[in-house]
């Protein structure tokens, strides 16, 4: 049985209880002399005719579990809080010394990732003492792994910022060309370039960036860690200044 589903049954025993269906201990015992069949007709035919019962039960349900899953975030961003906030081979923008951080996933390739980006940059020149740290996350094909290898072997020209800046401007299909394309436009040694994107230490960046998403049960981009919170999604900008602000506040 689903998880959900699951939780929203054991919600409906106490609402249906305190609702007045006549449920009694003993028919809530499984073991007991009424049946699990007789039970689930009964609260079958309670629901068809109060079946706010069922919506009220299946928004606690819900409620529970999104709690629920909100704490397991949390332990995991306290236990990896190195790797997400302080690993030095990441890039980081706006000011390396911020009081408070902000840490992306992205891919090239997400059309919201780029939707966000402006926002992102005027919150850095608004905020000097914002940092945020660009965790590579290619999650979109090939061309993403491409990106992301290109990405990294840009720091070590110490184009980075440059070159990022450029990928989230570019328009239209990603391809390896585009990736080359917008490497030599923004200075950078191409051949060097294609060189070092081979590099054992970014494939495993790469790989290491991977592996914390799934840790911090993060699937899809852009996806924002803040505090001991993650934010999944193109979030609304003032949800992340205000996110910022609080934690300032502590």
């Amino acid at each position: 049985m689903p998880v959900a589903l699951q939780s929203a049954l054991l919600a409906l025993w106490g609402l249906a209880a305190v609702a007045g269906c006549g449920l009694t201990a003993e028919a809530a015992d499984l073991g007991g002399p009424l049946q699990r069949q007789q039970i689930e007709s009964i609260i079958h035919d309670y629901l068809m005719q109060h079946p706010d019962v069922l919506i009220a039960a299946l928004r606690q349900a819900e409620d529970k579990l999104h709690q629920d899953d909100e704490v397991k975030t949390s332990r995991a961003v306290a236990e990896h809080k190195k790797e997400v906030f302080g690993d030095p081979s990441t890039p980081v923008g706006g000011n390396p010394q911020g009081d408070v951080t902000i840490v992306e996933f992205f891919d090239y390739r997400c059309p919201y990732c780029k939707q966000v980006e402006p926002s992102l940059e005027a919150m850095m020149k608004q905020d000097p003492k914002l940092r945020l740290v660009y965790k590579e996350f290619p999650i979109l094909g090939p061309e993403s792994v491409t990106a992301a290898h290109a990405a990294l072997a840009a720091q070590r020209q110490g184009k980075y910022d440059a070159f990022h800046e450029a990928m989230m401007e570019a328009r239209g299909s990603i391809t390896d060309d585009t990736v080359y394309r917008i490497a030599g436009s923004v200075g950078l040694d191409v051949e060097k370039l294609k060189g070092d994107m081979g590099s054992p230490d970014i494939n495993q960046a790469i790989k290491s960036n991977l592996k914390l998403a799934k840790t911090l049960d993060i699937h899809g981009t852009p996806a924002f860690v803040i505090g001991d919170k993650v934010v999944p999604g193109a979030a609304d900008i003032d949800t992340l200044k205000e996110m910022v602000s609080d934690l300032r506040k502590q």
